[in-house]
């Protein structure tokens, strides 16, 4: 198999999981080798450990301020922060949601392997942020929704959709997004800290989940614009280090070209050597490591389902103050999307320049020596940049950073997923459960899911190896395409019904899987040890394979819907594009199951005991200390609903961020033809 078009190896086969796990578990392998290297561990002076405490500090404080000062006793003050907020943090929170420490460690690492096609991921979500702001969120907020299995609730009715994305969406964040970020956030710790890998993660999740749990999405999106500041400006100090080394861009592609290891043990060539198309992003269709074909039309698919219909990302756009800010949020994403091509994917090939036999090694056992992953190292590639190449106090600014991009992702699945939990699982076993239940309920889930997160941790040492950015897309690629296919089909094609909804989803699930689990058994190999798995199954890039799957899912869900009974247009009123614009009242499919039931336990309530002072500041730090305000009439909570999914802009500032959009797509050419 081509180098580099493969995930992650999932050492299964040949490299047992206890040994992998009791390796990893301590990253014994790396931390003697940071030992070897330096007599001391890489953060211990007084200068780098006074940044990391003021940045925890700083960030801690501004959690516990959003928290105070918001609302979050109820479902869309928790949930949406009580749609309040403006362009600037929408847009830096949708960007450090996106940018965890995953990225740091996966983009650059698999850049020192590859070259610059790695950052034609990032740039194609400039123009997938201008449909979600533009096309996917104007629905959303019409169809007046919290999570976005609610939204095919309302879409199609019945339940079984719901649950299925639900269920779905948490099982991809535990085992790619959380455990991604939880394997790099490692890397980090254990070379800079020599911590054991437990407690560096439970210290981290323990203050990610203190103000998750306690402020709701309010103090997870201005903490998340915080991280974004420190996140840019430490990793541009970083590439100006990085950049002076190899003394200029022109010197860093012909350096970077002979970049090539001292031992290569029994490899070919083509393992070892830098590939002739490594500065383009555009590579060839058969042949290329990321195929253009797969690479344009491929990865869009990937980049739909992520930026239109994940969670975690359109919960941010459902929480601006109105449209305008909305789509304004989603035009400075982009802007800021612009820069991990410079921040991440050149330091790691710069990194591959600096430290060849240890970011480039290529034979197993000397890997193996160096880093512990018998497939190779490229995933140290740039936490070696940070430890080797910054300064006291640079160097703890940046450690700060990569716990920023580790903290700002965590805060943001947590609460996606509690909300997913919440709204769309808890109220099919609770039905009758008010908002205060539902509060709680979303807060317990985050610490339920803190656990499976540390269970998980030494299954993911065990199985990461190889290039980690590329086991992240692949397995997007295996589960999320028939997702893409029925969000836009849901959106843009009134005639799919629940049928073909759920056909799609689950004969796409089928084949899916099916890839994964071959990938899973024979193992993705490597250049040096190739895997097994036949042709026909894993010979199909991952880009590609997502694109096949694409298509079949889409074939069948409108196969289908076509043979059975059309939805009523009385169902669909602002649920789909070209009935988003009528005002008569849209009569739903299902009742949801959620109904407050404030009113009728009124009648029945007795008075509450005073809560003793324990009580009462437990109840004031999750915010669960209000009481019952006052009962809204009946044209009062109308006025608040046409309110929550008014669509409505100012004429001046329209033209203002569609201008701004177009500048932008433009932008998103010129890149991607200026590297092609």
């Amino acid at each position: 198999m081509e180098r580099g078009t493969t995930p992650a190896a999932f050492v299964f086969s040949g490299h047992p999981l206890s040994k992998m796990s009791w390796d990893y578990f301590g990253f014994s392998s790396i931390r003697s080798n940071a030992r070897t290297n330096s007599s001391t561990v890489a953060v211990n002076n007084p200068a780098d450990i006074s940044v990391i405490v003021i940045y925890f500090l700083v960030v801690l404080g501004v959690g516990i301020w959003a928290m105070v000062r918001t609302n979050r006793a109820t479902v869309g003050g928790f949930f949406l922060a009580g749609r309040s907020m403006v362009w600037w943090p929408i847009g830096a929170s949708l960007f450090a949601s996106n940018i965890g420490s995953g990225h740091f460690v996966g983009i650059a690492g698999t850049a020192a392997a590859g070259g610059i096609a790695t950052g034609g991921f990032e740039w194609n979500a400039l123009i997938v942020v201008v449909i979600l702001g533009w096309l996917f969120v104007p629905i959303y907020i019409k169809a007046g929704v919290v999570t976005m299995p609610e939204y095919l609730m309302k879409r199609f009715g019945g339940q079984r959709i719901r649950i299925y994305l639900s269920v779905l969406s948490l099982f991809l964040y535990v085992f790619t997004k959380i455990s991604a970020d939880m394997f790099s956030g490692a890397i980090f710790i254990n070379l800079a800290l020599g911590l054991n890998i437990y407690l560096a993660v439970i210290l981290l999740l323990m203050i990610t989940a203190l103000y998750t749990v306690t402020g709701g999405l309010a103090a997870v999106i201005y903490t998340d614009t915080l991280q974004t500041i420190i996140m840019v400006v430490g990793s541009f100090i970083l590439m100006g280090f990085a950049f002076n080394e190899v003394q200029g861009y022109e010197n860093f592609q012909k350096l970077y070209m002979e970049a090539i290891p001292a031992i290569t043990g029994n490899a070919s060539e083509n393992c070892y050597t830098p590939r002739p198309d490594s500065f383009h992003i555009f590579r060839n269709a058969i042949t290329g490591d990321l195929p253009w074909p797969g690479l344009v039309f491929g990865l869009t698919i990937q980049a739909t389902w992520y930026w239109c219909t994940d969670q975690v990302i359109v919960q941010r756009c459902l929480s601006g103050k109105n449209l305008s800010h909305v789509k304004a949020g989603c035009i400075l994403c982009g802007y800021l999307k612009l820069l991990p091509m410079f921040l991440m994917v050149f330091p790691g090939m710069i990194s591959r320049i600096l430290y060849t036999d240890v970011v480039a090694c290529v034979d197993p056992a000397e890997c193996e020596k160096l880093c512990g992953a018998s497939v190779g190292c490229t995933n140290v590639a740039y936490a070696k940049l940070v430890l080797e190449l910054m300064p006291n106090g640079l160097r703890g600014l940046m450690l700060s950073v990569m716990m920023a991009s580790l903290m700002s992702s965590l805060t943001s699945i947590f609460n996606s997923a509690s909300t997913l939990f919440t709204m769309d699982i808890y109220t099919k076993v609770r039905r009758s459960a008010n908002e205060r239940e539902l509060m709680i309920a979303g807060r317990v889930f985050i610490l339920v899911l803190i656990g499976v997160s540390i269970a998980w941790i030494p299954v993911v040492q065990s199985a990461q190896s190889g290039q980690l950015f590329d086991y992240i897309q692949s397995i997007t690629s295996y589960l999320t395409p028939p997702i893409a296919a029925l969000f836009i089909l849901a959106i843009f094609c009134k005639r799919v019904n629940e049928s073909g909804a759920f056909w799609g989803l689950a004969i796409g699930l089928v084949i899916g899987l099916s890839r994964m689990i071959a990938e899973f058994a024979f193992g993705t190999g490597s250049c040096v040890v190739p895997s097994n798995c036949p042709t026909i199954i894993c010979g199909v890039h991952y880009l590609y394979f997502g694109i096949i799957l694409f298509v079949i899912s889409c074939i069948i869900i409108l196969a289908v819907s076509l043979m059975t009974k059309p939805i009523d247009d009385k169902h669909l009123y602002r649920l789909c594009w070209s009935l988003r614009n009528e005002t008569e009242e849209r009569v739903d499919i299902e009742q949801d199951d959620w109904v407050d039931t404030k009113e009728s336990n009124m009648e029945i309530e007795e008075p509450e005991e005073e809560p003793g002072f324990c009580k009462k500041a437990v109840l004031c730090f999750c915010g669960l200390e209000q009481q019952t305000g006052p009962e809204l009439s009946a044209d009062e909570q109308a006025a608040l609903q046409k309110k929550l999914t008014d669509t409505t802009e100012h004429p001046l500032w329209r033209n203002v961020v569609n201008a701004n959009a177009i500048i932008l797509l433009c932008v998103a050419v010129f890149c991607h033809g200026f590297f092609a």
